[in-house]
């Protein structure tokens, strides 16, 4: 743990559905900034780098609030996101220090509120968001690749303050998985001549779905493989699963795992888009997003072939729903589901080196397999 990290050693929470207090003991005084987003109803507590050294039964979601999220946004800062089961407001947010000398005490007294008036919060709040707070799509300029460089973007699912999911038995976070299968790939595609890959993230650091997609873009990236290891309610369903975007979801099960997925933004506090971005060129953007689809598509076909026979995949293992990961019109995405934490089979590969290096390589393979038809075709 760095020396300079806040420590938060010690945490509570009572109320009900009309007031609602939160303590955090600290090893020194915090300074914080707060801030409240609408859709869901959210009060947002900025920290700097801080270290949650409590249990998390602690400050489990009572009162006032239906969920309650802690954790590392970079290396710099961390944050407390509190959603409200109904409009809330913090009547106070003091610093001060505790009575045997051990530390200081933040003391977050929140209470209900007409909608109106957390309305009028939301609205009137001086408050400059951040990049990974408004990332966008819609107006980002690509970056130029080198002439015959396929450029990749690798996206570890998750990290920071989302952890994603949690493994069965032994307790992994999503985020630490996905990590550590990144940089596996990204060390095997560095050897390949004519590619280049590029991290999202490379750290255990909170990026929005929309900060994911800018990134790609901004790296000039050919194709975008986004890896995650999510759980399922149904512990017996196995396998790795291949995901293209689409508005309307493949099945019941694509269409949850999404939701979830996107959720990623409201457990990081972020003020989600209210409109769709401007179709400026209408007929253009549609072409180009359905070449991108195309090529979306013939790569998740791709990897089911190259893993066919070789890892367990589920049935119908090329699905589709609205992930916002996948959404840039001009950049071919896929997300790719390793393997399901709920699934303790699953489990036990997701953590097996071995078994990472072997999957790494077919997916290596499919991603040659998907280039080389453009290759031959001069693209």
């Amino acid at each position: 743990m760095p020396a300079d990290r806040l420590v938060a050693f010690a945490a509570r929470i009572a109320g009900d559905d009309a007031r609602t207090r939160i303590v955090l003991d600290f090893d020194r005084a915090p300074t914080i900034e707060t801030r409240y987003i609408a859709n869901p109803d959210r009060i947002v507590i900025d920290l700097p780098a801080t270290a949650f050294a409590f249990a998390e039964a602690d400050l489990k979601a009572t009162g006032l609030f239906s969920d309650i999220r802690y954790g590392s946004m970079d290396a710099a800062s961390a944050r407390l996101v509190l959603t409200a089961a109904r409009p809330a407001r913090l009547a106070a947010a003091d610093i001060m220090p505790n009575e045997d000398g051990n530390g200081f005490r933040l003391v977050l007294d929140a209470e209900l509120v007409p909608e109106q008036e957390f309305a009028a919060l939301v609205s009137g709040q001086a408050w400059a968001p951040t990049q990974s707070d408004t990332a966008t799509t819609a107006t980002v300029p690509v970056a130029a690749a080198a002439i015959d460089e396929f450029v990749i973007a690798i996206d570890a699912g998750h990290g920071g303050i989302d952890a994603g999911a949690t493994g069965a038995s032994t307790k992994t976070s999503e985020k630490d998985i996905t990590l550590a299968f990144a940089k596996i790939l990204n060390e095997k595609l560095k050897g390949l001549p004519g590619i280049r890959s590029v991290m999202t993230r490379d750290t255990d650091k909170f990026l929005s779905l929309s900060e994911r997609v800018l990134i790609a873009r901004q790296k000039g990236a050919d194709l975008l493989i986004s890896l995650h290891a999510d759980t399922l309610r149904q512990a017996d369903i196995r396998g790795a699963t291949i995901y293209t975007i689409s508005d309307k979801a493949s099945d019941h099960m694509a269409a949850q795992l999404a939701e979830r997925e996107n959720f990623s933004d409201t457990i990081g506090g972020v003020e989600l888009p209210t409109e769709t971005e401007p179709e400026v060129g209408d007929i253009l953007l549609d072409l180009t997003r359905r070449e991108t689809q195309a090529f979306s598509i013939a790569m998740a076909q791709s990897v089911v072939g190259s893993f066919q026979g070789q890892i367990s995949l589920i049935n119908n293992p090329h699905r589709h729903a609205g992930f916002r990961v996948l959404q840039a019109p001009d950049v071919p995405s896929v997300l790719l589901e390793l393997g399901f934490l709920s699934n303790k089979d699953d489990e036990k590969l997701l953590l097996d080196p071995v078994w990472r290096e072997r999957v790494a390589d077919l997916l290596v393979e499919a991603i040659k397999n998907y280039r080389q038809p453009q290759l031959a075709n001069g693209g």
